[in-house]
């Protein structure tokens, strides 16, 4: 008997970089993406077709990622790089063979097939990473996201019109290389906003009022979006929904207690300025969530996976495993990829535990369908943690094979379980301390200068210009 729903979320954001250099923020950055994520997560989506296994993934491709992936110009600089990255490993074998290195140069022999492989697989599908994504979003494997055209964090930016502009290019880019407009949405850094009065931290002095994010989102369509589990965990009731029937909580009406308020695994739908809104609110469920991506228990910090900071030379090949979080790069020992498969299953097993028992506690704890959902960055998966997209694999046919859950979309997650409350979400996002500290300091404080000013400057050209 299933006990809830899972949804996994992965979220694809690159800022424009092409024509911007090389090394290091140029174009190998979306190239490293297109190497080490893009064309993995394909695999695995790939290897579950043949298996009859149906993912059921969530992933939000930025407008801006979508414009760079669908450019001529990306098809021709990523065929160049992987050519470079053969040669590199081709010249990497013989050197550490020299060296007296057999291991590292038989690992640097197996980047050499790697690489070829990706080269094939990328030809097969006519370098066209977007339109094969497309392609498992028709076949039903996977639902593709929208999110703001420029990856905007709302909370700070300076005009409503730009907030909602940002949403409405969003979703006309989307729209317009995926061929429908996308049902979800990726919120920026899941940093949300309510509506009410705000002080600009830079160059105007006024109070404004502003409208809520949900507002904003669900004027042009969208239905939901992921905000940190602090959110969900500390919003104020403010409806209870049974169907078409809205119930405003006031004084003298006191929420239903069998809804399990404030729950993170507890779609809820969103109300600002005392309004609903159309939009539904997943929060992100650390307790699971945090097995993967926490810097001091996550998964990736196993000994046996590869890491990421050692390189042979600036630009070079990774060939040594993480060995200990404690141990300096100088410490690092030789990668052993039979060793890293065997931490690949175990994590893979704990992973599916943690999710099953954390929907079985909430359905005996309230006797209610849990949603379970937990975003990631998607570069998580492959660039950052080499063996993240076999992991993905494994998690995907363990739960196939899992009766108490239920592997969903967020979408479909939503049509089995509708949020049945209300509420007011307090701001907030995913970032540390879950406010906007990691954006908004003393060593950004030119940054949203410069933005503000440029937010003036193009409304001011708007009212102005010649139409």
């Amino acid at each position: 008997m299933s006990r809830g729903a899972f949804c996994l979320v992965l979220h694809g954001h690159l800022p424009w970089v092409l024509h911007h250099g090389r090394w290091p923020h140029g174009e190998d950055w979306i190239y490293e993406a297109a190497s080490e994520t893009w064309l993995p997560l394909l695999r695995v989506l790939d290897q579950c077709e043949v298996e009859g296994i149906r993912p059921a993934w969530s992933v939000g491709l930025t407008p801006v990622l979508l414009e760079q992936l669908a450019a001529r110009e990306f098809a021709i600089g990523f065929r160049r790089y992987l050519r470079d990255c053969q040669g590199q490993a081709e010249r990497d074998q013989g050197d550490f063979h020299t060296w007296g290195h057999p291991h590292i140069s038989w690992l640097a022999g197996r980047y050499l097939e790697h690489y070829e492989d990706q080269r094939t697989r990328f030809d097969a599908i006519g370098g066209d990473l977007l339109g094969a994504f497309r392609a498992h979003a028709e076949a039903g494997r996977i639902e593709l996201l929208t999110s703001n055209a420029t990856h905007a964090y709302h909370p700070l930016l300076l005009h409503d019109r730009s907030a909602r502009a940002q949403i409405r290019v969003g979703i006309a880019t989307s729209e317009r290389h995926l061929g429908w407009r996308p049902r979800g949405a990726w919120l920026p850094e899941c940093a949300y906003r309510p509506p009410g009065p705000w002080h600009p931290p830079v160059v105007h002095g006024d109070v404004r009022d502003r409208v809520g994010v949900a507002t904003l989102f669900a004027d042009e369509g969208v239905r939901w979006f992921v905000v940190e589990d602090g959110l969900v965990q500390n919003a104020v009731p403010a409806a209870m929904l049974d169907g078409d029937r809205v119930v405003p909580l006031g004084p003298g009406t006191a929420p239903d207690p069998t809804r399990a308020w404030g729950d993170v695994l507890e779609p809820v739908r969103v109300v600002e300025g005392g309004i609903l809104t159309e939009l539904t609110a997943l929060g992100r469920c650390n307790e699971v969530a945090e097995h993967v991506w926490n810097a001091e228990m996550g998964y990736p910090g196993d000994g046996r996976y590869l890491e990421f900071h050692k390189r042979h030379g600036i630009r070079g090949l990774r060939y040594w495993r993480v060995t200990s979080r404690k141990a300096d790069l100088g410490q690092k020992l030789e990668y052993h990829p039979e060793q890293a498969h065997d931490g690949v299953f175990t994590h893979a097993d704990h992973f599916a535990n943690r999710i099953r028992e954390r929907l079985s506690n909430h359905g005996q704890a309230t006797g209610r369908y849990g949603v379970l959902c937990a975003p990631f960055d998607a570069e998580l998966f492959g660039h950052w943690w080499a063996e993240g997209p076999d992991f993905l694999l494994e998690v995907a046919r363990r739960l196939h094979h899992d009766s108490e859950v239920d592997v969903r979309t967020v979408s479909e997650a939503l049509d089995r379980a509708p949020a049945d409350k209300g509420v007011a979400l307090p701001e907030g996002s995913w970032g540390a301390g879950g406010d906007h500290r990691v954006w908004l300091g003393e060593h950004t404080w030119f940054v949203w200068n410069a933005e503000y000013r440029a937010e003036d400057r193009f409304i001011d050209l708007w009212h102005r210009a010649d139409w």
